[in-house]
Formats: structure tokens, sequence, C-alpha cells
């Protein structure tokens, strides 16, 4: 009987060690998303963090609708993989919700014409927090 469980956990061990090899683009490095807000407008965030990938991956399948809306402070200067805005989350602030307070509410383009000001009284801390954003895509690496 020791025998059969000592093959058996062998067995079971060795597909594991398969299937977390089969997918190993899925699981490592950055994942970058497309969103949008109500303004129809749309810019890319980078995800660091697995959790949050996965998260992100289960509001576009549909397996969920929960904390849909992104929040995360913004940095003041282009990213790479963000050209068309002068600002981008900061990768290891972003996470998801699904209630916010207003004062961290405003719309991409709102943000663009009024980055100057943000960190102020707009955008306290320079957390965004758009209420009507959504995943609409993954897109490849930059």
């Amino acid at each position: 009987m020791r025998r059969l469980l000592t093959r058996f956990g062998g067995l079971v061990a060795a597909a594991m060690l398969t299937v977390g090899l089969a997918q190993p683009s899925r699981a490592a490095g950055p994942a970058y998303f497309e969103f949008t807000d109500i303004t129809r407008e749309t810019a890319i965030v980078r995800l660091d963090d697995p959790a949050k990938i996965q998260h992100a991956r289960a509001l576009l399948s549909g397996a969920t609708h929960e904390r849909p809306h992104l929040v995360g402070r913004i940095v003041k200067r282009t990213a790479p993989y963000n050209p068309r805005w002068s600002y981008h989350y900061n990768p290891e602030t972003v996470d998801f919700f699904d209630y916010a307070i207003e004062v961290c509410d405003a719309t991409l383009p709102y943000v663009e014409d009024h980055l100057d000001e943000a960190g102020g009284a707009f955008l306290p801390g320079l957390v965004f927090c758009p209420w009507t954003s959504r995943l609409t895509r993954e897109v490849p690496a930059p």
C-alpha cells in the first residue's frame, strides 16, 4: 500500500509540475490591459501582481463581476505602454473596486487636461479611481 501511495504521489507531483509549466507566459511577468471610461477613450494599465492579473482576466472572461473598476496612484509622465497619455497608473498601486469616494473620480481626458492640478485638491495623493472604468481586453506586452 505504501508503494502504491508513493507512486500515486509521484504521478500527482509530475502532473502538477507539467500543468504549472504549460502556461509560463500567463503566470510570469507583467500583464497589460486596455480600459475605458464613460468617454470611450482608452488607456493601458500594467499589472504586476499575479492575483490582480488573475482578477482582471476573470473580469474579461465574465467569471466575475466583482470589483470591476480601477484605482491606483498615477505617475505624471508617459509610460512606454501607454504613450497616448501624459500619465499612467503606478503598477505597484493598482487595484480594483466596487465603490469609491468621489474625490478620486474623473475621466481619462479630464485627468490629462488638468494633470498640473492632480495631487492637490484634484485627485489628492494622485489617487485616480474612475467610477466608469472597465477593462476591455488584454493587450500584448510592448
